[in-house]
């Protein structure tokens, strides 16, 4: 079973500012990575700490992955190469822990069962070699192949089978907080829409501080994060379709309840990422000054990948 790649969207917020957002698709992995806006100076090299996070993870976990390794063991060697980088590269240590880069992800490989992978070998991403990718093989009938899903923050996936489309992922809990934040924090604010404002700077500082606490992990460059990634498997036949998404994308289920989850994908597969998109966008221009929508930003990076299972 192969991940077949149908479509792909990646917009940024800001035509003037990185997108920090980015995907990667591999035959029998996909992925979605969303870097955090940094909340002052940048540490590294580069226009954007947070694209820089979202890039760099993003490419080793898939080289990770293409060696062989199963998802959480190349989760933990991508986040120690990027300790690695961040410690090598940066203009300084950070002197707040809300300087350090940090992403939301979600990741998916395929399952193979033990059965198929004697007859076929290796595959290149399924993690055969790993006690990690034969767990819970027992949820999964003799020859029946599966989905891993592996994600931080709200980044998200819809898996469409039968008619019957399942959200997977925190993004519609952690986006309805969101909402609530911003509309608390910017209340008495005329067009509130604006991260350098010192009431807004001074509560996102403190928010990003409580990653790596608690339940709020994100990629960031330390290995130790590995063992927190929340993760889900799922039964999967050719035929399934998947799509995976950052919160940028997803606002129009979670934010504007432009569609539900039926209605996203299916309007994914009939009009395309690219329709999809220009929605996005047309809601939040008509609300630029975030009336009846509070959020930080007017509009956020907004990256998808479409993909059908073969």
């Amino acid at each position: 079973m192969a991940f077949v790649l149908l479509d792909s969207l990646t917009l940024p917020g800001d035509a003037a500012k990185p997108n920090e957002d980015f995907f990667a698709h591999a035959p029998h992995a996909a992925l979605v990575m969303d870097g955090a806006t940094m909340l002052g100076g940048n540490l590294m090299p580069g226009p954007s700490d947070a694209a820089w996070i979202a890039q760099f993870g993003s490419r080793r976990l898939m080289a990770h992955l293409a060696d062989g390794a199963p998802p959480r063991a190349a989760l933990k060697k991508a986040l120690g190469d990027a300790q690695k980088s961040f410690a090598a590269l940066q203009r300084h240590p950070p002197e707040a822990k809300w300087q350090i880069p940090c992403a939301s992800m979600m990741l998916v490989t395929e399952i193979v069962p033990r059965d198929a992978q004697r007859r076929a070998g290796e595959m290149a991403v399924a993690g055969s070699r790993a006690s990690e990718s034969q767990r819970g093989q027992e949820n999964l009938s003799e020859g029946r192949r599966g989905l891993d899903f592996m994600w931080l923050g709200d980044c998200a996936a819809l898996l469409g089978q039968g008619g019957r489309v399942e959200v997977i992922g925190h993004v519609l809990p952690a986006r309805s907080a969101e909402a609530a934040r911003a509309r608390t924090v910017t209340k008495d604010m005329p067009a509130a829409i604006d991260l350098n404002r010192p009431q807004i700077l001074e509560h996102l500082r403190a928010g990003r501080a409580r990653v790596g606490s608690g339940d709020y992990w994100l990629f960031a460059p330390d290995p130790a994060i590995a063992p927190h990634a929340a993760r889900r498997r799922a039964k999967a036949r050719s035929g399934d379709h998947l799509l995976l998404a950052s919160d940028g994308f997803l606002a129009l289920i979670s934010d504007y309840g432009a569609y539900d989850a039926d209605g996203l994908l299916a309007g994914a597969l009939d009009k395309g990422l690219a329709a999809l998109g220009a929605e996005l966008r047309a809601i939040e221009q008509a609300d630029a000054k975030g009336e009846r929508f509070p959020r930080f930003k007017a509009s956020d990076d907004a990256t998808a990948l479409l993909l059908k299972l073969e």
